[in-house]
Parts: structure tokens; sequence; C-alpha cells
């Protein structure tokens, strides 16, 4: 494990790279799929790094409790060198009910999470319907202030530029790097 900061070149107010990946339901999906939210979180997220792990519990609280909200998990790890992170693997996670979010898909040659910009696991990014109907990014960084996996969050960062985003108001948050496990790329 490497521990990493995220870093995106990704601006406020941004429109997000469009994907088309598989999810771990067998379906595949693009932003459209998201077209009827009102905010979308994508989490750059894998099944075995304890600092994701850790926030498994919180993102699937807020793809519960926010219908306005979805809440996409994106794992662009390694499968061979890592098969916790295979695409069967993140089925499994699903089918056992450890992973709840409105979609978790596989960025299988990276080239997703390289056009946001993630470096590590989770990397957060929260994006808000802006006045021409697309998503603009609204919030990066962490998702609470727990920054190390056994620490309990005192703020949820994330609920807050939510709660703004529902609210019709500006995200009031200092973009402050998400902290976890690199990503594990294929070409290193």
């Amino acid at each position: 494990m490497v521990l990493e900061e995220s870093d995106t070149d990704l601006k406020a107010g941004e429109t997000p790279p469009d994907f088309e990946l598989e999810a771990s339901d067998g379906e595949t999906y693009t932003l459209e799929s998201f077209e009827d939210a009102e905010a979308l979180l994508v989490v750059f997220t894998c099944n075995h790094c304890p600092y994701a792990k850790a926030k498994f519990d919180l993102l699937n609280d807020i793809a519960a409790e926010y219908d306005d909200v979805s809440v996409v998990g994106i794992n662009p790890n390694d499968a061979e060198e890592y098969p916790d992170d295979s695409l069967e693997s993140m089925r499994e996670y699903v089918d056992a009910g450890e992973i709840e979010y409105d979609a978790y898909l596989r960025d299988a040659d990276q080239t997703v999470a390289k056009s946001y910009g993630a470096v590590c696991t989770p990397d957060p990014f929260l994006f808000r319907r802006g006045e021409d109907g697309d998503f603009e990014l609204a919030y990066q960084g962490r998702l609470d202030d727990a920054l190390n996996p056994e620490d309990e969050p005192s703020r949820i960062h994330v609920r807050e530029a939510i709660d703004s985003i529902l609210a019709g108001e500006a995200v009031d948050l200092e973009w402050r790097p998400s902290q976890g496990c690199s990503i594990k790329w294929t070409d290193e």
C-alpha cells in the first residue's frame, strides 16, 4: 500500500469526462445513465484498500438517503496484479451487501481514472446539475475528516457539499485532498 493524496486537473464548474463502463450488475453505464440526478458523486475506489473499505458504509448511506444524488463507484485498479479488484470480486461485494452504490463500475483500461486525474482510492468528485443541464464539478476532496481507516469522522465534508447543492447554494468548502492507497496502474 502506498499512501497518496488526490490531485486533479479538473476545476470547479468543469464538466465531467464521459465514460462507458461495465458495472457489477452486468449493465453498461454512461453519464447519461444518471441524467435524473441533481448531483453525481463519482468515487474512484476499490475492494482491497483499507482506506476505500473504511468509506463503504458512508457511501452506502449517501446512496440510500439522498434520492436526488447518484453515487457511482469506479474501480480502476489493475486486476491482474490485484485480483480482489476484478469485476467478479466487485460483484461479490455487491451481492454480499458490502457495496450498495447506485452503480459500481469497472475501469479496466484505466482511461476514465486518468481522464479525471484520480490518483488514490478513495478519490471523490462531486458534480451538480448546472444551469445548462450538464453536470459541473462542485467539490473534489475528502469525503470526511477521518484520514486513517480506523479513525471516526467528526465532520462529513461530502454531506455538507451535497446539502449545499440540494439547497441551491454554492459549495463553500476548502478542497482538501483525499487520502488513500495509490491506484494500481497497469503500466507501472
